[in-house]
């Protein structure tokens, strides 16, 4: 009875070491997976309405712009570039502590403009997506708005540009006029930028050029009139890329309680999202 007893014991034992060896892979692959494969992302606010829905939950791609190893500069190379259309999951440069997602509009080297809520590419009238919208006011060219990107322009949100997205290697001319657009470009590329009278300085030294090391992008969200985008904080970095969306698995309505509303009589989880595309 006492052997029974003890290989019962010691079959139980390795049963467990087995079963905490399998969870502890399992975690791990879980980890990998989420670090450079595929990670999961739920849209916060109504920038991308109505393409995309606050409460809808994603799956995002990290593989195909090439997943970045964490804490470095480190990235893998991409199976795909970024295209006009895509959207995707960044960064905010101005806090990355934050992921924000959008579609991107332009590449680099593109020249962009917005007149009259219109986007053109490089001179060509780029049509609105599926479901895009507009919701606000819609403002005349001339009236400036201070929160718009550069700092100081005569820039709306309904009339834009034009402006060259930077692509690595171009030369860009530095003066009292053009400094506003390229001083984040600048500091984010790793340059002390002041100013001295009517002239640039770049790492203290006097400059009226500057070649760019990376290559940028405009994004904008569908909801036009709704979205905090590149018209508001410029060009973003190729190294603050994420991922492409893929996918919504789940989605709620936020603003309703989560199984069903006995006023409205109807439930927060909206079913025909479920395994919907993003594109």
């Amino acid at each position: 009875m006492k052997k029974n007893s003890k290989a019962s014991k010691a079959k139980s034992k390795s049963q467990s070491r087995e079963w905490f060896e399998a969870l502890v892979i399992a975690a791990l692959v879980a980890t990998i997976l989420r670090m450079f494969v595929i990670e999961s992302y739920r849209i916060p606010t109504g920038s991308m309405e109505k393409t995309l829905l606050a409460g809808d939950f994603l799956f995002v791609n990290k593989f195909v712009y090439g997943a970045r190893v964490p804490f470095t500069d480190i990235r893998f190379p991409k199976v795909d570039d970024v295209e006009r259309g895509d959207i995707i999951v960044f960064k905010f440069p101005r806090d990355r502590n934050l992921n924000y997602i959008k579609r991107c509009v332009a590449l680099p080297g593109d020249t962009l403009e917005i007149r009259d809520q219109q986007l053109y590419i490089n001179g060509e009238p780029s049509a609105l997506p599926p479901h895009a919208q507009f919701i606000g006011t819609r403002m005349p060219p001339g009236l400036p708005d201070y929160q718009i990107f550069p700092a100081m322009s005569d820039f709306n949100k309904d009339n834009f540009g034009p402006i060259r997205i930077p692509r690595s290697g171009d030369v860009v001319e530095l003066t009292m006029r053009t400094i506003s657009l390229y001083r984040d470009l600048i500091a984010e590329e790793g340059h002390a930028v002041s100013l001295s009278g009517n002239q640039v300085f770049i790492d203290g030294q006097p400059a009226d050029r500057y070649t760019v090391q990376k290559n940028y992008y405009f994004a904008m969200g569908d909801n036009r009139d709704n979205s905090l985008d590149s018209r508001f904080w410029g060009f973003l970095p190729e190294t603050d890329l994420v991922g492409q969306a893929m996918m919504v698995y789940w989605s709620w309505d936020p603003d309703l309680p989560l199984l069903f509303d006995p006023v409205e009589k109807i439930a927060s989880i909206r079913w025909q999202r479920f395994g919907m595309t993003v594109h």
